[in-house]
């Protein structure tokens, strides 16, 4: 039973943390490159300033979760234990890609102006998107073998 409640937790701290990833490259970034600079600075920094307050305590919360899963699965679920394994690594791939070049290029367009972007403002806009797309389906990947884990232990 507390496997099962390990895992659900889990589950679900994984799975808001991949919603608040995936949700923004479907609704937003596919279509970024579009958006005048105005509007990319008042959408990038209303995000900016809605997720920076929860994310480093949920992607943590999410990634320190899976833990003591992966102790209770050692042993008794070597198939349960591995998918595990394998989605937490891609969750701290995706944490990493977060905080090396995610963060300090949203720290760079939360003092950005219309007046004040700076002349390569695009090329750091597609490189954030380039790196975005990559933890988002890190963690999409990550969930899913979380869920194995848990299901087919």
């Amino acid at each position: 039973m507390l496997l099962h409640t390990l895992e659900l937790v889990s589950i679900l701290l994984t799975a808001l943390v991949t919603g608040v990833f995936f949700g923004p490259w479907l609704g937003l970034s596919r279509s970024i490159d579009s958006f005048a600079p105005e509007t990319f600075l008042a959408i990038g920094k209303r995000m900016i300033g809605n997720l920076a307050p929860i994310m480093p305590f949920l992607m943590p919360a999410a990634i320190l979760s899976i833990i003591p899963v992966l102790i209770l699965q050692y042993g008794s679920s070597m198939f349960g234990f591995w998918s595990t394994l394998a989605g937490l690594a891609l969750f701290i791939a995706a944490l990493l890609v977060t905080l090396i070049v995610e963060v300090p290029i949203d720290n760079q367009i939360k003092v950005w102006t219309a007046a004040s972007l700076p002349s390569n403002w695009e090329e750091i806009r597609d490189r954030w998107e380039r790196f975005h797309v990559v933890r988002t389906f890190a963690s999409v990947a990550a969930l899913a073998f979380v869920v194995a884990g848990a299901l087919f232990d």
